[in-house]
């Protein structure tokens, strides 16, 4: 945040004439001093917003969806507006996205997906925040009401939900994040994540032209556009295309090596759901201006946000825009 400056007011002074004898030539008088004029104060910037680094009125109520993302779901709709992206491990070795929106919303979002147990563990960041989704498993509806969120399902908000024509269910169901927000008016607004943004990037780093991710049943590279100023998203191959035209990308890409291993639930099919431990500390690689940086993470509590440092103990800054956090180990679980 920009200091405001600060300003002097200069003040006139008048000086007092000395008095003269009626044989004596008045003595001149000095002229009094004109004030100097007021220098005008800086306008006072925006505060910048928590989740991008981009300046900012205020601070908007935070909106989490569940999208799908494998190729049955693309190209998908509404992801170029989030704040933030985290790509998760789900069953079969695939992975799921969890979009993060504040600072703007896309008229349309999706397809909306159903939520997993890692999400439950992710969410507290950002206080009490609506989740839009599609169902969850069974045995895990009591973890989903006991969280810390306002339910903005298709079952707990069906209004704000629509079918897209020329989609195949269940890849088809998106929805209208304004209409989200607004069956949850106290959902919490963005705060303080752990992200610190710089326009200029530390010293250090490695060159990079494009970093590649693997998981079990996916595989992710992300090509740097100098142009664009973004990292471009490949996935299993192919570009990342958004309904919306272009490719998905961010300036900023976190590669965090989490924990992974088998949770208590599992699909229809027998497969394990992975439980992501996003709590704790790790190392991971931050791209940002076509370098990789690598850095600790630390997140003491599900209630506090996540730190990332370089080797030198300080803040690894992050380009200003969209963040995309990608939770994976190096070592994945096995479906």
């Amino acid at each position: 945040m920009r200091a405001v400056t600060g300003f002097t007011l200069a003040l006139g002074v008048v000086l007092a004439g000395a008095g003269c004898s009626s044989d004596e030539e008045p003595a001149k008088q000095p002229l009094a001093a004109t004030a100097s004029p007021s220098a005008s104060p800086s306008p006072t910037a925006p505060p910048e917003h928590p989740f991008t680094g981009r300046e900012t009125a205020d601070r908007k109520p935070v909106l989490l969806v569940k999208i799908e993302n494998t190729h049955a779901g693309k190209p998908q709709m509404g992801l170029r507006s989030a704040d933030i992206v985290y790509v998760e491990q789900v069953e079969g070795g695939l992975t799921r996205l969890m979009a993060v929106f504040s600072s703007k919303l896309p008229a349309q979002v999706g397809p909306v997906r159903s939520a997993r147990i890692s999400d439950l563990h992710i969410l507290p960041i950002f206080g009490k925040p609506a989740l839009g989704y599609s169902g969850v498993q069974p045995k895990m509806i009591p973890f989903v009401q006991k969280a810390p969120l306002f339910d903005v399902s298709d079952s707990a908000a069906p209004s704000a939900y629509s079918r897209v024509p020329g989609r195949v269910a269940p890849y088809n169901l998106f929805a209208s994040p304004k209409k989200l927000l607004a069956k949850a008016p106290d959902a919490s607004k963005a705060q303080d994540i752990g992200f610190v943004f710089s326009d200029e990037a530390p010293a250090g780093g490695t060159a990079k032209k494009s970093y590649s991710v693997k998981y079990p049943a996916a595989r992710f590279s992300f090509a740097w556009s100098a142009p664009q100023k973004r990292w471009l998203v490949t996935q299993d191959g192919a570009k990342d295309m958004a309904a919306e035209g272009g490719q998905q990308g961010a300036p900023t890409v976190v590669i965090q090596w989490v924990k992974t291993d088998r949770s208590q639930f599992h699909d229809v099919n027998g497969s394990y759901t992975p439980l992501i431990h996003s709590v704790g500390e790790g190392k991971g690689i931050v791209l940002r201006d076509g370098k990789a940086y690598n850095v600790s993470w630390s997140r003491p509590s599900e209630k506090e946000g996540t730190t990332y440092t370089t080797a030198d103990g300080k803040p690894m800054p992050f380009s200003r825009g969209q963040v995309w956090v990608v939770l994976a180990s190096k070592k994945p679980v096995s479906p």
